[in-house]
């Protein structure tokens, strides 16, 4: 009886044990999603919701004054013979090329220069990432001073010989477009010199000692160890560097807006400049989707041909 009476105790705290852990585990099952639900919210609120009516506004006529009127694919047969469009989409698609060193064979150099462990190459990562965070609007205008007819980039090919009168580089059609790639991959580069170095860091020291063993010099462990091993971060540059030639604007607003005579516009400008200078949103919103489906197209190819490589 005794011995009944233990079994029966000890079955009891075992149930009541077995049904706190289940209220527990069904009540700590929401707790992650509570945490996540302020940033739904900003996503909802600020992403989402936007985007949404960005897209439905696409498919009407709507200029703020007069209320929307529906016009089915209207805007976008109206890309197909915008002369302006296609002047856009072709300097996105030359930014897209001039940003390709940017992002992958300069930081890719520099990740190896700033892997090596010397003395103050924390200040020299610290130096070459500042661009990355600062504003573009900063940016565009200290660039701008530096292009200018009067300025130091001028002076300095005068002195040099290199030219022998100055250059009106934001003024020219020649000029203007190679002038913002550059202040685009300046700026652009130290971030991706950052996830090179990630990608370095991460690769085992073994793999190097054994190329050496085997007498692979310098070069020859550069072009078939590291540039292989870090595919993978290529991915992520090449992808992130079509995204920020696509939509590009604030180097355009600050420097050139747009001139001279649209050789330096760029599909995120036309978008901003067709929705608060001419007040045809509608057709801004088909520009913006027009943008959003190129910039999944490239993410996803870029991904798909990295992974067969």
């Amino acid at each position: 009886m005794g011995g009944c009476g233990i079994e029966q105790v000890e079955w009891g705290h075992g149930e009541a044990d077995r049904m706190t852990v289940g209220r527990t585990s069904g009540g700590s099952r929401w707790v992650p999603y509570a945490f996540l639900l302020p940033g739904i919210a900003l996503f909802s609120v600020f992403f989402a919701w936007p985007a949404m009516m960005a897209i439905r506004l696409s498919f009407y006529e709507y200029n703020v004054v007069s209320p929307a009127r529906f016009v089915g694919l209207d805007n976008f047969r109206r890309l197909l013979t915008d002369d302006r469009f296609h002047l856009a989409l072709g300097n996105s698609a030359l930014y897209l090329v001039g940003m390709i060193p940017f992002a992958v064979i300069i930081p890719i150099w520099l990740a190896v220069l700033v892997n090596q462990k010397v003395r103050g190459i924390r200040a020299f990562r610290a130096m070459y990432y500042l661009p990355a965070i600062t504003s573009m609007v900063a940016v565009g205008v200290a660039w701008r001073y530096l292009f200018h007819q009067q300025g130091v980039l001028n002076w300095a090919l005068i002195e040099t010989g290199i030219i022998d009168k100055p250059i009106q580089y934001l003024l020219s059609d020649d000029w203007a477009l190679p002038a913002l790639v550059l202040v685009e991959g300046w700026k652009m580069v130290g971030f991706f010199m950052m996830i090179y170095l990630a990608g370095l860091q991460s690769i085992p020291a073994e793999i190097f000692e054994a190329a050496k063993v085997d007498g692979a010099n310098s070069a020859r462990r550069m072009w078939h160890v590291t540039i292989p091993l870090l595919l993978p971060y290529t991915t992520v540059t090449l992808t992130l560097g079509m995204l920020d030639a696509l939509r590009v604007f604030e180097s355009v607003y600050v420097m050139t807006r747009g001139g001279p005579q649209d050789s330096t516009i760029s599909l995120g400008y036309l978008a901003w400049s067709t929705a608060f200078e001419r007040y045809q949103l509608g057709y801004a919103s088909a520009i913006g989707l027009v943008m959003l489906v190129l910039m999944v197209g490239l993410a996803v190819l870029n991904q798909r041909i990295t992974r067969e490589r």
